[in-house]
């Protein structure tokens, strides 16, 4: 499969002191897992406060899907379980205790669909996995139209995905194999020119290979499905990390999830970079305590584009971002601001850096007037459905809007799901 423009996109530069090249392997002392991206999911407590859990092991499920677990990322003691009104889940903390051992899994009925659908729910695998459109997790018992696989990451100081991936090349074949299961469409595997990452004839004929440029954002996975499968209110994409379709792998051959992943931690407020390895809702605070220079600054779970204030790492998240703390900004009097202010929007410009901030897969000043203006029908015409926040970032950041196109996107796909999702 060859995509038109290979070379289109941007290479945005962020700042960041060189570090080590070494891998370090971290295990932090607390962690904590948080629902994916989007609706507030409400969930039925498995564990309560005070009780030691093997990694793996089943915090959570879902009230009105019990088969779809959250699951522990390392053995530990529950520190603190948070939940909102009507149990939505908040964040599930977990103290470090090497006594709890590892959870596993009976996988006699994973080479079925149900019985591997089944699988990974249980294990917790699920929330690994973003849907489109609307953003999430898949529907406990949804079939998508297709499944696209990220073997690679064109966001600024992101990890080289074919190193994740040394050691497991043969636990990535066979998680791919598995997906096809899921599926009547095809699984696409989404990689660098020239490096699929994978023995082409050691997998299913089902699979697709997709080469994409070093540009961001050719390695957005919303891009990607836009230009070959794009998402629709009934014909739902999902896409997966490559590095956790070897954890799909090596679940099938153990019947233990592995919980790790290799991380980049980069920014200008660090006195070194560091790529480690280490698990979903590790502390960042510990991760970055030794290398972050004096002074105020902003820990960010995900890339300097599109990641977010946090204090735990991101459940699909792979980069840890440094940023310093801006001073607060004098305050004007007023009038000053009325008249020096506009309290609209500002117009979009079509240039070519706009234009390359969706990789030229489509038209993007007329986009992103459309998210303004709250024109549903024109934005889905050219693509809202097929894209997350993630897809948008960079042309946030062209436009030095500061969040406002991300929150302008949100809004209009929250109300399509409201208008034509119920």
């Amino acid at each position: 499969m060859v995509f038109f423009g290979r070379n289109a996109g941007l290479m945005p530069e962020f700042p960041s002191p060189a570090g080590p090249s070494e891998i370090e392997d971290v295990v932090t002392e607390e962690a904590a897992i948080r629902p994916p991206l989007g609706r507030a999911v409400a969930v039925t407590p498995l564990v309560k406060e005070g009780d030691t859990v093997a990694r793996g092991a089943a915090l959570a499920c879902l009230r009105h899907a019990p088969d779809v677990c959250f699951a522990a990322p390392i053995a530990g003691k529950v520190a603190r379980m948070s939940l909102l009104p009507g149990r939505r889940m908040s964040e599930i903390v977990l103290f470090r205790d090497d006594s709890g051992g590892v959870e596993t899994h009976d996988t006699n009925k994973a080479d079925t669909q149900s019985g591997l659908r089944r699988l990974m729910q249980d294990a917790g695998m699920w929330p690994r996995i973003a849907r489109r459109p609307f953003g999430g997790m898949p529907h406990h018992a949804e079939t998508p139209a297709a499944i696209f696989v990220m073997a690679t990451d064109t966001r600024p100081q992101a990890p080289n995905v074919q190193k994740a991936l040394d050691g497991q090349r043969d636990a990535f074949a066979r998680g791919l194999d598995a997906l096809t299961l899921l599926t009547d469409g095809p699984v696409v595997l989404c990689h660098p020119e020239g490096v699929p990452g994978v023995d082409t004839k050691a997998v299913s004929d089902r699979i697709q290979f997709a080469p994409r440029g070093t540009r961001h954002p050719q390695g957005s996975p919303g891009i990607c499905i836009h230009q070959l499968y794009p998402a629709d209110i009934d014909t739902p994409v999902w896409d997966v990390h490559a590095e956790d379709v070897a954890a799909l792998g090596t679940l099938l051959t153990t019947g233990s999830l592995p919980m790790t992943r290799l991380v980049s931690i980069a920014g200008p407020a660090l006195r070194e970079s560091r790529t480690v390895r280490t698990h979903i809702g590790a502390d960042l605070r510990q991760l970055t305590q030794r290398i972050v220079a004096p002074g105020p600054h902003l820990l960010m779970s995900g890339s300097p584009l599109d990641g977010l204030s946090a204090r735990w790492l991101g459940g699909r998240d792979r980069q840890v971002a440094v940023l310093p703390r801006a001073a607060p900004a004098r305050q004007t009097h007023w009038l000053f601001a009325a008249l020096t202010q506009s309290a609209g929007t500002r117009p979009a410009i079509p240039t070519t850096a706009l234009s390359q901030a969706f990789g030229g897969a489509l038209p993007a000043a007329a986009f992103i007037r459309a998210l303004a203006s709250g024109d549903e029908e024109t934005a889905m015409t050219f693509g809202l459905l097929s894209l997350l926040e993630e897809d948008v970032a960079l042309a946030d950041y062209v436009l030095s809007e500061g969040g406002t196109l991300l929150a302008q996107f949100r809004a209009l796909l929250d109300h399509v799901e409201t208008e034509f999702a119920a």
